[in-house]
């Protein structure tokens, strides 16, 4: 028999031991309920952010002092976010309908997960659906790239999507060719579903896997029974089928469904979810424009094979294409932040739906009026007319009379521009989740998301930079509303502020905030792929620059389509009604979704002028210069030479002064946007235009387009 001393030692021994971590699923759903990213739990651990990964997937455990920290953390999660009884890993449920008619979410075993979250195991008994061997009909493999490629899903063997030609090849991702048989629509969409392997696994473990994606070429279309084009209207959104047509006939006889945007240049036919499989195909019509020029430059004109690789690209980087860039913007945060997740019913024990914390649920909510646009029903219905939030982009171009003769004398002007500016700002952006509550003359507090009506024209700055609080860059002449950030930055200049009113919300989060990382690495790592690395001197990154279209036009394409994906998302926050026969007053279809949030646009459009301001400020510091003319995140400055080299702050080391416009690859700092004569700039200054829309000079104006 053991005696006391032995005992007492093996109990000294067991509490000698490092602290004990939940299981990995658990950590991943305490940092989730928490509302905090993989990249952030990072910084605070002070590690990188796979080492997160593999903490939550079970590949990697901590060492102290990590393990201590972590666990502290993980602690005070658990006792703010109890289980109440539900396991890690649960079957997810199907989420609340959306507003077009749409298949369930599939509920099978969770797939290796691309970001931001752990891996869900299967609940017992639920195996994946096996899938007849699609038919390769060659297989053609380009040389590896050095950046490492996901895991494949054995459940979508073939990747997310496939480009079929006329001829039945179907080229999918990684040079494979498959053998598609189908002569009609509804053919290929079942060979789609049953044999093609196509698909991609959810980003989120309570979100939904990607349903596959077939882009038709121009002599697909016409073999399965298509127009070659599609004409007849004025907007490219507008485009579909009619309902007589011999396709849509076809698809409705087989009891497939479209969605209420019908066959136009994205089609979406479905199936309602039979169990828990979901029966769904997307379909993109490059002859119909599908992949817009301005987000997709020179893919619609591409080899099949060529299209292939850049949508694959962007899949697996950022989401399998839905439709426009901007549509695929906001899908994105919806996939990655899921409006629901399981919860177990403390009554019965069964499974159901419950809101997922850091979304922002599954029913939309209405803004307050000063957010909401002219013809809002709840401006309509309350016949408002106290203003309206005006954060917008900077569209601002300096006095003439306010250039100095030495400014005149400089021989060039040069425009910079900052990388994906929207998406730097919705870094660590806090937003409202919830609808607003109203407020009489409550005291200003920056860390509270919302709409503050105030007073800042007392506010005087040198009229030879922008005003802060407004896009036209004029100082306010009275009260207005501006978003949180704006009126922190005018209290960050040291001028008081008192609101008079206010619109604010008590739940708020990081919501933004893996849309974020997930397209800064998409953005970085193929800015790499095409020589632009984080390594380079100043001088090689403009050299770079310069070039990096040119060494592979379509991950420039993919490039393009990322930066579209941002400005486009941001833009879709705040959908105007489309169409001439709707009427002020009446709901529109955007205004359904959850993700109709123009208070959230306004932020990040807030953040990212007070940003830009900031910068100008630090400028006009540091060097004396100040900017001729902004135009959201491009700015032009005089310059006596011919590179950013010639003006921007260095120190004598050699090194980028903080605070100013600095160059790099990453969101937030500065390209190289043009280079013309200062005399060229003076003249479009002196016709009222803005020399920031065109210093490109190569006839392509710059864009403020935000999807709308």
């Amino acid at each position: 028999m053991a005696s006391e001393e032995e005992l007492f030692a093996n109990i000294d021994a067991l509490l000698a031991e490092e602290p004990q971590l939940p299981p990995p699923a658990e950590r991943a759903r305490l940092r989730e309920a928490a509302g905090i990213t993989q990249a952030r739990l990072a910084t605070a651990l002070k590690t990188s952010t796979q080492t997160v990964k593999n903490y939550e997937n079970g590949r990697s455990e901590p060492k102290e002092p990590r393990l201590s920290a972590y666990q502290r953390l993980l602690n005070g999660w658990a006792a703010k976010y109890p289980v109440h009884g539900a396991p890690a890993a649960a079957p997810v449920p199907a989420p609340a309908p959306q507003p077009e008619p749409a298949p369930e979410t599939f509920t099978g075993p969770a797939a290796p997960e691309a970001e931001a979250s752990a891996p869900v195991e299967a609940p017992a008994g639920q195996a994946a659906p096996e899938r007849p061997a699609a038919r390769p009909a060659t297989s053609r493999r380009p040389a590896a790239k050095k950046a490492a490629k996901p895991a494949v899903d054995p459940r979508f063997p073939h990747g997310p999507l496939a480009v079929l030609d006329g001829d039945g090849s179907a080229y999918g991702v990684d040079g494979i060719v498959l053998d598609c048989p189908a002569p009609t629509v509804v053919e290929l969409v079942e060979w789609t579903l049953r044999e093609s392997g196509l698909g991609a696994p959810r980003l989120h473990r309570n979100g939904k896997d990607s349903d596959p994606l077939i882009v038709l070429t121009a002599a697909a279309a016409v073999k399965l029974g298509l127009p070659e084009r599609l004409e007849g209207h004025e907007q490219r959104r507008s485009l579909r089928l009619p309902e007589d047509h011999p396709v849509v006939k076809q698809v409705a006889k087989a009891k497939w469904q479209l969605t209420q945007r019908g066959f136009g240049p994205w089609a979406r036919i479905y199936r309602k979810a039979t169990g828990n499989q979901r029966q769904c195909v997307q379909l993109a019509i490059l002859s119909w424009d599908a992949l817009d020029e301005r987000s997709w430059p020179g893919v619609a004109e591409m080899e099949p094979a060529d299209v292939a690789r850049v949508l694959g690209v962007y899949a697996q980087r950022v989401i399998t294409p839905r439709g426009s860039t901007a549509v695929s913007g906001l899908e994105l945060m919806t996939a990655l932040r899921p409006p629901t997740r399981a919860v177990q019913d403390r009554e019965s024990g069964n499974w159901v739906s419950g809101h997922n914390p850091g979304s922002l649920g599954a029913e939309p909510v209405d803004p307050a009026p000063p957010e909401a646009t002219p013809e809002h029903p709840v401006v309509v219905q309350n016949n408002w007319t106290g203003g309206f939030l005006d954060e917008e982009a900077y569209q601002w171009v300096r006095p003439v009379d306010l250039l100095s003769d030495e400014e005149c004398l400089l021989p060039f002007a040069i425009g910079l521009d900052l990388n994906t500016a929207f998406l730097a700002a919705a870094a660590r952006l806090t937003v409202g989740l919830s609808g607003p509550d109203h407020f009489d003359h409550p005291a200003f507090n920056p860390k509270i998301p919302g709409s503050w009506l105030v007073d800042l024209s007392h506010v005087e700055l040198d009229p030879r930079l922008p005003s802060p609080f407004t896009p036209s860059g004029v100082r306010p002449t009275g009260p207005a509303w501006y978003q949180t950030h704006t009126v922190a930055y005018a209290q960050e200049l040291g001028y008081n502020v008192a609101p008079i009113e206010a619109y604010l919300r008590r739940e708020t989060g990081a919501y933004l905030d893996p849309w974020h990382d997930r397209l800064k690495t998409a953005y970085v790592d193929t800015l790499a792929d095409l020589g632009v690395t984080k390594d380079l001197t100043d001088t090689e990154f403009l050299a770079a620059m310069e070039r990096h279209k040119q060494v592979d036009p379509a991950l420039a394409a993919v490039l393009a389509a990322i930066k579209a994906t941002v400005k486009g998302g941001v833009g879709k926050l705040r959908e105007r009604p489309q169409g001439k026969h709707h009427k002020e007053g009446e709901r529109w279809p955007a205004l359904q979704r959850p993700t109709w949030r123009p208070d959230i646009r306004a932020a990040v459009i807030s953040k990212a002028r007070v940003n830009m301001h900031r910068k100008l400020l630090k400028m006009a510091d540091m060097t004396g210069l100040y900017p001729l003319a902004v135009l959201s995140d491009c700015v032009v400055y005089p310059s006596p030479g011919a590179s950013p080299l010639d003006f921007l702050p260095y120190a004598a080391s050699g090194k980028p002064q903080p605070g100013g416009f600095r160059l790099g690859p990453t969101p937030g700092l500065a390209k190289l946007e043009g280079v013309q004569e200062m005399a060229w700039a003076v003249d479009l200054m002196e016709q009222g235009y803005n020399p920031a829309r065109h210093i490109k000079g190569d006839g392509h104006d710059a864009s403020l387009d935000e999807g709308e």
